[in-house]
């Protein structure tokens, strides 16, 4: 047993200021269960919508995603800072008119922020700033793997096939809609519209027509004010998980996944994605020929790579009926919770969940500070 004088503390990240707030607040309960107290400190922070920095309450152990309630960080409870010291960094409590309470020190720090404020390098660059080491993808990584049409060029750059879209940004949509329009219908339908900014499905549509794409665009700026839209492609959504290698080798892969989804969702939506009994399911090894499985697996390496990431990554494919490989997206910090497809594709490639938490604790505290 790990004398608890001398455990490494971790405080854990989550909350934030995105739309992905009760996803996050959610994959913090999955971690916070799987993490071997015996061994660490774990301290969560809750991020509010606002952006307040909070202890959370009991409550939060208990969080889950149900239709129609959302869990979510209560910025009434008590503030908490990350500061630097001589010695490292310190965790303080931080109320007005009180005396700053020390908590002690933070060995590293677990970002379970999904989207923007989070996800897209912000919460990494303060980090960086306070040299303490965290989980997950460094600022440039972070950042290009949250913003998907620069994800697009690198990928496409690194030889991956990315399909056909487009972007349509402010000044695009205030000054010149109508060419912005134009663009889009040149694309052919029916298309995908998505912020270019956010994740968990959120704020996507599929649009069939031209009919449909005024609105549709409207909902994704309701997310972020730069839109992308993608011309769709006919094919299975393949999945595979990605994990840095400790010893500096190529990043490990996982068997790929193939989700399934039950008829009442046109897509893979945010309810398939995170609501209980939505009729989704993973199927992992996903049913295919083994040389696609290797392709599969090489292409996600190839775009963890390419994009400079670290710790972990989740990267989404399409598999046409013709036998492309076409590339969708990587994202830096996946959902997280035992049931999210990123551990059940670990799970099914030998790793449980536990250990997956336990690879990433690890790979962080070995991390370099500064530049890398």
């Amino acid at each position: 047993m790990t004398d608890k004088a001398h455990r490494p503390r971790i405080a854990l990240l989550f909350g934030g200021r995105s739309s992905e707030h009760a996803v996050s607040c959610v994959t913090a309960v999955g971690v916070m269960g799987a993490i071997d107290s015996e061994k660490y400190d774990v301290v969560p922070i809750g991020i509010s919508k606002e952006g307040r920095w909070v202890l959370p309450g009991e409550e939060a152990k208990h969080w889950k995603i149900e239709a129609g309630k959302l869990p979510e960080v209560d910025s009434r409870a008590q503030a908490v800072t990350l500061s630097p010291s001589s010695t490292g960094t310190e965790l303080l409590t931080s109320e007005p008119g009180q005396i700053p309470q020390l908590l002690g020190e933070v060995d590293m720090v677990f970002p379970l922020l999904h989207g923007p404020f989070g996800e897209d390098g912000t919460i990494q660059g303060l980090l960086e700033l306070a040299d303490i080491r965290y989980v997950g993808a460094g600022v440039l990584a972070s950042a290009v793997g949250m913003d998907k049409e620069f994800m697009k060029i690198i990928f496409a750059s690194a030889g991956l096939t990315v399909h056909p879209y487009q972007v349509i940004r402010e000044r695009d949509w205030q000054h010149d809609r109508a060419e912005a329009l134009r663009r889009v219908e040149a694309l052919g339908w029916p298309v995908f519209v998505k912020p270019a900014r956010a994740g968990s499905s959120m704020g996507i549509s599929k649009v069939n027509g031209p009919q449909e794409l005024e609105a549709a665009i409207e909902l994704a700026r309701q997310h972020d004010p730069k839109v992308l839209i993608e011309a769709a492609v006919l094919g299975r959504e393949i999945e595979c998980a990605v994990l840095e290698a400790r010893d500096g080798s190529l990043p490990r892969t996982s068997f790929p996944g193939e989700i399934a989804t039950s008829g009442e969702h046109d897509f893979y939506d945010f309810q398939a994605k995170y609501v209980e009994d939505s009729g989704t399911e993973l199927n992992c090894p996903a049913d295919l020929p083994e040389h696609i499985t290797e392709q599969i697996r090489a292409a996600a390496a190839r775009a963890f790579e390419a994009i400079g990431a670290e710790g972990l990554s989740r990267v989404d494919f399409f598999y046409t009926p013709d036998g492309e490989i076409v590339i969708n997206e990587i994202n830096t910090m996946p959902g997280f919770t035992p049931h999210s497809m990123y551990p059940q594709m670990w799970a099914a490639s030998g790793l449980s969940y536990q250990e997956l938490v336990e690879e990433l604790i690890q790979l962080a505290l070995q991390r370099k500070i500064g530049l890398r």
